[in-house]
This record gives structure tokens, sequence and C-alpha cells, in this order.
């Protein structure tokens, strides 16, 4: 197979149509009636495909691509050759994207791996669960006593619901996903392997041993909110763990019980957060950042990968290091420490930036 996406393009658009759906402004006597059926890296693009260009640091594969057409700002479009549809446009990569979701709106949200429709042979339905119509369940999927599933949900193979997990409608749940103790809203995607709703870490630590504290809370999963691969989310212990509407979550993400995460936040890969935790609404949390437990994190904060905050973060801050604190702060340390191993011990300029 020699095409580069397995997904199938039903569509295509004209460059005239690419300018009015993203705003553009068609230069150098575009061909507005040029049919582009694809989206591709500048590097990778056909004549067929439509590529953009966001930082000078591409201008030399633009020079050298074959896209038929490309987005890009006022800034970088004498970097554009002539033989491509010059569409210039503030935000290029936000164009691009409008554009690839109107020709692959399959790509948007999983649908079934068995390529089926209604509950697959293989599939494994107690009779006391309720689904509306047009769910789909792919072989091997299991699904518990009391549990309720929306219209044109997805539920992938070896899926498990447990009992009374509620699923809300147009949700997609990935293969060898585990839903438990859990509600779960609309438009909701959940990649493979993810665990939600299983016991907390909760131990009370002996001499005599650690004796288990009951994990009696839930997990609810509000709207628009997608969970990537391998994440894990405890239900609450003594209230219930959340996360909130619009919120991304990358893989292999781990929460604790007991933790509110609030609206559109963004949590990427291998962050730890610890129970009983607030995040409050778009905040960002970087790669391999570690929370500890109880402290809050404010509204619209930052934190750069590998931080680790110990203490409440403000919102609005931008925090970095370990232990966490202001950026400008750890910047500035990072500097002096690199210049005391440096320059014998000399202290660096006060005007160090973020």
């Amino acid at each position: 197979m020699t095409e580069a996406s397995l997904l199938q393009r039903d569509r295509s658009l004209t460059v005239g149509e690419i300018a009015a759906l993203t705003g553009a402004k068609p230069r150098r006597e575009a061909d507005l009636h040029r049919r582009i059926s694809g989206v591709a890296a500048l590097d990778r693009a056909t004549p067929d495909d439509l590529a953009f260009l966001a930082n000078a640091k591409y201008a030399d594969e633009a020079a050298h691509s074959d896209a038929g057409a490309c987005l890009t700002s006022e800034r970088l479009a004498d970097a554009v050759p002539p033989r491509m549809a010059l569409l210039v446009v503030r935000e290029p990569y936000h164009a691009f994207v409008e554009v690839a979701q109107t020709l692959y709106p399959e790509a948007l949200r999983p649908s079934s791996m068995f390529g089926a429709s209604g509950i697959a042979s293989g599939a494994f339905v107690h009779p006391d669960a309720r689904m509306e119509s047009g769910v789909t369940i792919d072989p091997g999927a299991v699904i518990g006593p009391g549990a309720e599933i929306g219209s044109g949900t997805v539920i992938g193979p070896a899926a498990v619901v447990g009992p009374h997990v509620c699923i809300g409608r147009d949700c997609a749940i990935g293969a060898h996903v585990t839903l438990a103790h859990a509600l779960i809203g609309d438009r909701v995607i959940i990649h493979p392997g993810a665990a939600i709703g299983q016991d907390g870490f909760g131990f009370i630590m002996g001499p005599s041993g650690h004796r288990k504290v009951p994990q009696i809370g839930r997990v609810i999963i509000q709207d628009d909110v997608e969970i990537g691969a391998g994440t894990m989310i405890d239900r609450g212990a003594n209230r219930d763990t959340v996360i909130g509407e619009g919120t991304k979550i990358d893989n292999q993400v781990q929460i604790g019980h007991n933790t509110q995460i609030g609206r559109h936040c963004v949590l990427v890969a291998q962050t730890g957060i610890s129970g009983s935790v607030t995040v409050e609404d778009f905040v960002v949390l970087a790669a391999r950042v570690g929370v500890i437990n109880h402290i809050t994190i404010g509204e619209g904060a930052q934190i750069a990968a590998q931080g680790n905050p110990w203490t409440d973060v403000p919102p609005g801050a931008r925090f970095g290091g370990s232990p966490a604190k202001p950026m400008r702060r750890w910047l500035r340390e990072v500097a002096m420490i690199e210049r005391m191993t440096a320059d014998g011990g000399k202290p660096p300029p006060d005007d160090v930036d973020q």
C-alpha cells in the first residue's frame, strides 16, 4: 500500500473553497479551481495536497515541496514557490487544521475497529444493561449489569464497561479500556488501554501492616473530554474524582483519587497527579509533571516539563523546576549554576530573561 494514510478520502476541495473556509487570501493569481484532496507535511506533499508554512525554519522545505497549495503568513509568503497556489492567512496552522477536519472527518473520533454497527457477535452484554439505538459494540467487549450507553457510542474490542457505568452519546471507548464506578458525558474519547474508576491508592500505614482505606467515590468525566492510551484515573475515596469539560489528557497519565481537574485543561504524557489535588480551569501541565497531594494549581497556570509543584500555584503563573517555582526565578537559578561551574563561581547577569 502506497497511500500515506489509511483514512478514506471521500471528498476534495477547490483552492477557492479552502480560501472561503479559512478566510485566507489567494495571492499570485492562484488557480481557485484547482482541486485539493488531502493534507500533508511540506516534505511529503503531492500536487493533490495542501501544506502549510508557519515557521521560517521550514522555508527550504517549502522551496522544494511538491504541494499543490500552501497556507502561510504574510511574513513567509515569499518563501512559497510560484508553482503552488499561495493562500495567506494570519494563523496558517489553525487554517490547515480546519481543512484537515473537513477532508478527514472520520479522524476526529475513532470508529469501530471491527468495521461493524450494532452489537457484534462475540460481545458479552448483560441482559440488565440498557442501550439507546445506534450503539456499536465490537467483539470481546463486556457490558456489565445496569450499565447505560447512549446513542452513537462505540465500544471497542475487549473493552469492559462495569456495572452501573453510564456512558453518554457519541462517545468512543477504545480497545481494552476498563470503566468502573464511572459516569461519562457526551462526545468523550477514551483511547485504548485506559483504566478509569479503579481503586485509589489509599492505605493507613502501621508497624503491623497497611490497612486498606475503602474507596467509595466515583469518576465523573464531563462532556468533550479526551483521554489518551494507557492513562489511569482512580475513583474517589470519599468524594468523586472529576475531569472537567473539554479537558485533554495525553497518554500514560496518572490521576489520583479525589482529584478535581477543571475545564479545558491540558495534561501531557507521563504526568502524575496525587490524590486530593485541585487543578483549576485552563491549566497546562507539560510532560512528566509530578504534583503532590492536597495542593491547588490556579486557573490558567502552566507547569513546565518535569516540574514538581510542592505548594499551591497562583492563577496564571508559569512555574518550572523541582520544587517548582516561578519560571523567571527557576531559569536564573539554572543560569547561576551553569555560570558557577563554567566560570569559577561568577554570578550570572541580572537580566536573564524567560
